[in-house]
């Protein structure tokens, strides 16, 4: 069996830069066992799966550990996909997802992607979320997916280090640790990891930023904000509030077209 393959950087004005993703399009959902193959195989932060129904496409998203409930970059990656590859006079896109209705739609060069908002709720300061990193938080909050850390400044999100192993085992995806920003231009600066879904550092998460913008538009005073995420490797997108919506927008670059060669089912 062949099955067409693409790899995108996603939230990247140019190649190398933001979130890669494995873009895998079918005709009909195969076994989860072997979609989790797949992904594992491919070994990105992301093998997004997708399927036409009546109205647009099912999604699902993959990380080399496990199905995940929400993914942004992968969701651009393959909005990306679809307008450039299969559907290449469409000007909006609707997923049906784990995570409910997602639209994208053209904006010139940028993607735009309509996600829910995320909730945030404030946590005292426990020791045990206290060793999990080497610089003292501001404020901790829990979300749906993750701990948001808000750190006093850039430098610190810069030199901040992370207790991996003991993140992987938290009943939470991951850390979120963020910050205003000077430095890299536009309103915030955050970095995200990953252990349990073997992703230690993930470049530009876009799932993140539905609950980093309701905290930092709501702390900003502002419905509108330019972000900046990633270490090594770093992505940029725009996050505007829509009521209880986030609109996330970028570009993406297709680095790499193929197929997948999988035995006969």
């Amino acid at each position: 069996m062949k099955l067409p393959l693409y790899q995108v950087d996603a939230f990247a004005s140019r190649l190398f830069e933001g979130n890669p993703a494995a873009v895998c399009p079918l005709e009909a959902w195969l076994s989860d066992e072997l979609l989790q193959s797949i992904a594992t195989e491919n070994n990105l932060s992301e093998t997004v799966f997708f399927v036409p129904n009546q109205v647009g496409f099912d999604i699902r998203w993959f990380t080399p550990n496990g199905e995940v409930g929400l993914c942004g970059h992968a969701t651009l990656a393959c909005a990306f996909v679809i307008f450039n590859h299969i559907q290449t006079g469409a000007d909006q896109i609707v997923f049906n997802s784990l995570s409910g209705q997602l639209i994208v739609r053209k904006d010139g060069n940028k993607l735009v992607m309509d996600f829910p908002a995320l909730p945030f709720e404030a946590m005292r300061m426990d020791p045990k979320y206290l060793r999990l990193i080497n610089i003292a938080p501001k404020a901790i909050f829990k979300s749906t997916f993750d701990l948001l850390f808000i750190l006093e400044n850039e430098t610190e999100v810069e030199n901040a280090e992370l207790d991996l192993t003991a993140i992987s085992k938290l009943p939470y995806r991951g850390v979120i640790i963020s910050a205003t920003t000077n430095k890299f231009g536009g309103d915030i600066y955050s970095r995200c990891f990953y252990p349990k879904h073997n992703v230690p550092e993930d470049p530009v998460t876009g799932s993140a930023h539905c609950v980093l913008a309701p905290y930092w538009c709501k702390e900003l005073g502002k419905i509108k904000i330019q972000a900046t995420q990633g270490s090594k490797r770093k992505g940029k997108l725009v996050c505007e509030m829509a009521g209880d919506r986030v609109l996330l927008s970028g570009e993406c670059q297709l680095y790499l077209q193929g197929a997948l060669f999988l035995p006969n089912r």
